[in-house]
């Protein structure tokens, strides 16, 4: 079988000795033309199809590269990462991905007018001015520059970093020499050749920068490392935003059981039950609008005869207001066994709290003194909505209102002088009632207050029928006002009826 091979088919062709065919010569030549065409068309295939496997492996190694840093961000939500092992993860994924010498990530601080470096690889370029005395110590250790990019805060405008932060768009350098902000490190090993840095957005929210360098012998970052990198920054942004949600809703859930613990707390030095009185009907009912409450009821034992009762609301609501109304509770109690002048206790507690209690906050508060052997009440009022007194003779009710300003607003000079006492012997049947104004001002849906005519009138019908019975009969009518709507201030109500 002849041979097909292109030697072959040349000697095939070739005219013999003294033929003269110039035709065959010419048609020699363009056969080897060819022939070597067809060679270096195989060569250069063979070469393109070099390339194009080493591109597809170049791609494929970044894709594995991009799914392993998606990989790590998706994990630091499965486990209980902390946030600086997630910062570390986001700058040494991105310095890993672009095959990059360095990364770093900054965050928005607190006061939000400067970056805060959060995380930076080993041997990362700065990408702001270094100081000069830095720089010299880092001569002899090089660690120095690391430790101060790690501890030195960027403003605004402020090398690179600064700057991709004021403008809020990302940015690629390709000649770090004409970059501003590094010429403090140019002619060093520490100089940063080619720069990618993007702002980390999400929700509408500038979070920080992230940033990668490389130095004088890294490759100098292409279009598209460019592209790679702001799809790493967005994803950066995502799992930092997601990790402040899910920090913010883990300390929200710390933080519901500790008022959960506070509550149990406050509920425990609320009396549990009405007091023991003779000659007295005693009811009362503390009912938070939150979980904490700044209102605040107690009994104390003043002597064998006489029983101390008192009702407090502090300014404010939530945990202050309940940290408040606890050191309320202890101070009255040290100063008000033996004491038989309600005035003279309220002087006392407000000596004692006035040093502690901030400027914006206040205490009202009304005290009273029952005397089971003559069955008189006495009553001293710190700025406190007036106790009603209803007559069971006349069947009339009025309020008590002697002068007395809140606790913790004067250190006694003006206070000690205004407080006032009113004494008043009550009849069988007559009740006296304590609130705060969380039932006066109960809110319907048009914005209209329960008020204090609707508790009047309460207090006329339901007296007769015990202290109980009042305390029921006024929180039903709160409700039925509100409609069902929230509970929008403490509530606290005290009804001591003359039993005998």
């Amino acid at each position: 079988m002849p041979s097909s091979s292109p030697l072959a088919l040349l000697g095939a062709v070739v005219p013999g000795p003294g033929r003269g065919n110039w035709l065959g010569w010419g048609f020699l030549v363009l056969l080897a033309a060819g022939v070597i065409y067809l060679l270096w068309l195989q060569r250069r295939l063979k070469d393109r199809i070099s390339q194009l496997r080493a591109q597809r492996e170049k791609v494929r190694g970044e894709e594995r590269r991009v799914f392993d840093f998606l990989h790590e961000l998706g994990e630091a939500f499965s486990h209980d990462l902390r946030a600086a092992d997630l910062h570390r993860r986001i700058a040494d994924g991105a310095a890993k991905i672009l095959e990059a010498h360095g990364a770093l990530l900054y965050l928005v601080d607190k006061s939000g007018e400067r970056l805060a470096p959060m995380a930076a690889t080993r041997h990362c370029p700065p990408l702001t001015p270094v100081p000069a005395h830095v720089l010299e110590q880092a001569a002899s250790t090089p660690q120095a520059v690391e430790s101060w990019i790690r501890l030195h805060p960027v403003a605004a405008g402020e090398g690179v970093v600064g700057a991709v932060w004021a403008a809020g768009e990302p940015r690629r350098v390709l000649q770090a020499d004409s970059e501003p902000g590094l010429d403090s490190t140019r002619g060093t090993p520490l100089h940063a050749e080619s720069v990618l840095a993007a702002p980390l957005h999400y929700a509408g929210q500038n979070l920080g920068v992230l940033a990668v360098a490389n130095g004088a012998m890294g490759a100098v970052f292409s279009d598209d490392d460019f592209l790679v990198f702001r799809a790493i920054a967005e994803q950066a942004a995502f799992a930092l935003f997601a990790a402040g949600m899910f920090a913010e809703a883990h300390e929200k859930r710390q933080l519901d059981r500790d008022v959960q613990v506070a509550r149990e707390v406050q509920r425990i030095l609320l009396p549990t039950a009405p007091p023991t009185a003779l000659g007295f009907d005693i009811s009362g009912v503390n009912a938070p609008a939150r979980g904490l409450s700044g209102d605040y009821y107690d009994y104390v034992k003043v002597d064998s005869t006489c029983l101390g009762v008192a009702i407090a609301d502090v300014c404010g609501k939530g945990i202050p207001a309940s940290l408040l109304m606890a050191m309320c509770r202890t101070v009255l109690r040290s100063v008000a066994a033996g004491q038989g002048s309600p005035s003279a206790v309220l002087r006392a507690v407000n000596a004692q709290l006035f040093p502690d209690i901030k400027e914006d906050m206040f205490i009202s508060m009304a005290y009273v003194i029952l005397d089971s052997i003559e069955g008189r009440l006495t009553l001293a009022r710190a700025g406190h909505d007036a106790p009603l007194l209803y007559s069971a003779a006349q069947h009339t009710v009025t309020p008590l209102k002697p002068p007395g300003m809140a606790l913790g607003v004067d250190s006694g000079g003006v206070f000690d002088r205004v407080l006032k006492e009113h004494s008043v012997v009550m009849e069988k049947g007559d009740c006296l009632l304590l609130y705060t104004d969380g039932i006066t001002e109960a809110l319907d849906a048009d914005g209209s207050e329960h008020g204090l005519e609707n508790v009047m009138q309460a207090l006329r019908e339901s007296a007769p029928d015990g202290a109980a019975a009042v305390i029921e009969r006024i929180g039903e009518d709160v409700r039925r006002h509100s409609a069902g709507l929230p509970q929008h201030d403490d509530i606290t109500i005290l009804a001591i009826v003359r039993s005998a």
